[in-house]
């Protein structure tokens, strides 16, 4: 486990699931945190509950400012491009990371305004279909993946940097996440298989089952439940996911169809076999299931490689980290 403490407030803009979960862990530790939300409802609901909340961005951020937080972007991707313009404007000094589920679009946008050397891109694999700060639960993180980026780590990063990157590692550890790093493109090349696909093949099945009327719906059950859960997600949600790592989902996709029409040419052959899909299925999941699961004792079963910020070799340690899928404990 990590043996530090964020040295620094967190502030976070979206008290969303994920933003207003963080928020809500963050509150039970020693992390001073406070946060903003667009909606007012959400934010005075927040803040009945006790939650240091606002409405007002712009105080906000002044704060964030004067108290030289870690920012904590949990907005939907479409709002990201204000959300950084106000960054400068406001808190021109402050270090921030995000929680968006596609790394290299907002990296180009971080890129294009100069802000990289203040900037850690992350991205916590939890989740439901829900979404607003009534979707929000403690624990959300406890054992999940957190995804950290650590692009900049190539281009002579200053001891500020570091600091920030340590400090974001840090959060997401303090909050029962494991840290995986990976660089921004094989991060959006892996999501778009575990994440991003299984969001359009949810969306076709579950088109496919309401295609077959009332009689299939009501014998729907727990295959077809769980297989179209996340297609009950916000679809502005899904489909600014989606569109923002095309390319990478492109090949997913393409994948996928390979072997359904692979699937359908067996079944459709005089053998009539599914016996090479579903075999390599089978395997498939259980080496999933293997690599997600915890030992008797709560040992996580994603291999662990230590490391300190900025030591020598540690860049090579990252990148063994982000081969083998492991996480990473700091010291």
């Amino acid at each position: 486990m990590t043996i530090h403490k964020i040295s620094r407030p967190v502030c976070i803009l979206g008290l969303g699931l994920i933003g207003g979960s963080l928020l809500r862990d963050l509150a039970t530790t020693t992390t001073t945190v406070y946060g903003f939300n667009r909606s007012p409802s959400g934010a005075s609901a927040a803040a009945k509950e006790g939650f240091d909340v606002s409405g007002d961005l712009v105080a906000t951020l002044q704060r964030a400012a004067t108290d030289d937080a870690l920012i904590v972007l949990a907005t939907p991707m479409p709002a990201l491009p204000t959300l950084l313009d106000a960054l400068n404007e406001h808190a021109p000094n402050c270090g921030f990371t995000d929680v968006v589920s596609v790394k290299g679009e907002v990296y180009d946008l971080v890129r294009s305004r100069g802000m990289t050397d203040r900037y850690v891109g992350g991205h916590p694999m939890a989740g439901t279909a829900d979404s607003g700060w009534t979707a929000s639960q403690n624990d959300l993180f406890r054992g999940a993946a957190w995804v950290i980026t650590f692009d900049h780590a190539y281009e002579d990063p200053s001891e500020d940097w570091l600091k920030l990157w340590l400090d974001v590692v840090t959060m997401a550890a303090s909050v029962g996440a494991e840290v995986i790093p990976a660089r921004v493109a094989t991060h959006d090349e892996a999501v778009a298989r575990i994440s991003h696909l299984p969001h359009i093949l949810a969306e076709t099945l579950a088109i496919v089952g309401d295609n077959g009327g009332a009689l299939a719906l009501s014998l729907a059950a727990g295959s077809f439940r769980d297989g179209t859960r996340v297609a009950g997600t916000n679809p502005s949600l899904v489909q600014a996911m989606c569109e923002t790592n095309r390319d990478a989902l492109l090949v997913a996709l393409d994948e996928a169809r390979k072997l359904l029409d692979d699937a359908r040419a067996h079944l459709s052959s005089p053998e009539k076999s599914l016996s090479e899909l579903i075999d390599a299925g089978y395997r498939s999941r259980i080496r999933y299931e293997a690599r997600s699961g915890t030992s008797p004792l709560g040992i996580s079963a994603r291999p662990v490689l230590r490391l300190h910020p900025g030591a020598a070799g540690w860049l090579s340690t990252l990148e063994q980290a982000e081969g083998l899928g492991a996480r990473i404990e700091v010291f």
